[in-house]
């Protein structure tokens, strides 16, 4: 009978072992990360990121060349309108984590500006990813002096919800430009760009990791021009939203535009809400980090070889957004934080 009780306990023993397989397999965690327009940078950064943090119940390990990510963890990047819908969706637990740029996420987490009484206390910061660079687009061959040339144009500044908008309309009114003294369209990126190959806009603005895909289909066909901003409207800028910095789009990066184009850009955060464990958050930090992902963001987009470890923290001190306790756990053990 002491065999066959056994036996009988070891088909139990299996029997439930089994079940509890089963039930993870059927329970996996799902990780929801709000990114951009599909023609922008946001929606294929946020898809490498979120391959590199996954790994599936029942995938192959990472050392037998599976999935390198978060045990049980499934990723998903989710197409929306940026940086306000961003923030907002992961305040309100509509989403797990999201791209965001960094004055619209400091803003947001004081409630400040055009976000005044309207605090998003849950903001967290996983990490500082890339600048994104402001795109002033203009038809082939078409200038502008200055921002106030675009009085009475009909220019796309982003669609709502996004933090290029935000940014845009308080660069604009710096230089009497607004909604009054202008024929504003709120559209995505690629719509932005089909408009004005066909001669419906005469500028638009997007603020995005070059090379931003839609640009480079239209400077490949229709042709574009990028308006090259001075040093002194550099400062300009800088000083209306400190967040966004002197920068470069190289030559060579769009067809037809072989000059430097000097603009200012923003950084861009991921960010996560503070109801989500340090435990989550510390293995979705650990796994951003890993050579997988490494290989995966180097084979990517172009803006993936800039999100580096190194970089990771560059300016979130003085955002005064705190890190993750999770992402900061990570990069103490690093080294990277003290």
């Amino acid at each position: 009978m002491n065999s066959v009780s056994k036996f009988v306990g070891a088909i139990v023993l299996g029997g439930s072992m089994l079940a509890a397989g089963v039930a993870q397999a059927q329970n996996p965690t799902f990780f929801r990360i709000g990114t951009g327009g599909a023609g922008g940078t946001y929606f294929p950064i946020g898809g490498t990121i979120a391959n590199g943090i996954s790994a599936p119940p029942g995938s192959r390990p990472c050392d037998e060349g599976g999935q390198c990510g978060v045990p049980g963890l499934i990723a998903i990047a989710q197409s929306t309108t940026a940086s306000v819908f961003n923030n907002a969706a992961v305040q309100n637990g509509e989403l797990e984590a999201g791209l965001a740029a960094a004055d619209v996420t400091r803003s947001m987490y004081l409630g400040e500006g055009k976000f005044e009484g309207k605090p998003h206390p849950k903001l967290r910061i996983v990490a500082n990813l890339f600048p994104e660079d402001l795109h002033l687009v203009l038809p082939k061959d078409a200038t502008i002096n200055d921002l106030g040339d675009l009085k009475d144009k009909r220019v796309g500044i982003a669609q709502a919800g996004s933090g290029t908008q935000v940014a845009v309309l308080q660069m604009l009114d710096a230089w009497g430009v607004n909604r009054d003294n202008m024929d504003e369209a709120e559209l995505n990126n690629s719509q932005s760009a089909e408009r004005l190959a066909d001669g419906q806009l005469d500028a638009y603005f997007y603020a995005a990791g070059w090379p931003v895909a839609a640009m480079v289909q239209l400077s490949s066909t229709k042709g574009m021009n990028l308006h090259s901003f001075t040093d002194a409207d550099l400062q300009k800028i800088n000083e209306i939203i400190p967040a966004y910095i002197p920068s470069k789009i190289p030559g060579g990066v769009y067809e037809g535009i072989d000059s430097d184009t000097l603009t200012p850009a923003v950084s861009a955060l991921l960010v996560v809400s503070s109801d989500l464990s340090d435990e989550l958050v510390y293995g979705i930090t650990k796994a951003m980090w890993n050579d997988n992902t490494r290989k995966l963001l180097d084979n990517g987009h172009a803006k993936g070889k800039q999100i580096t470890p190194d970089t990771a923290l560059d300016g979130v001190a003085a955002l005064g957004v705190p890190l993750h306790p999770g992402a900061e756990k990570f990069y103490k053990e690093a080294g990277l934080l003290q």
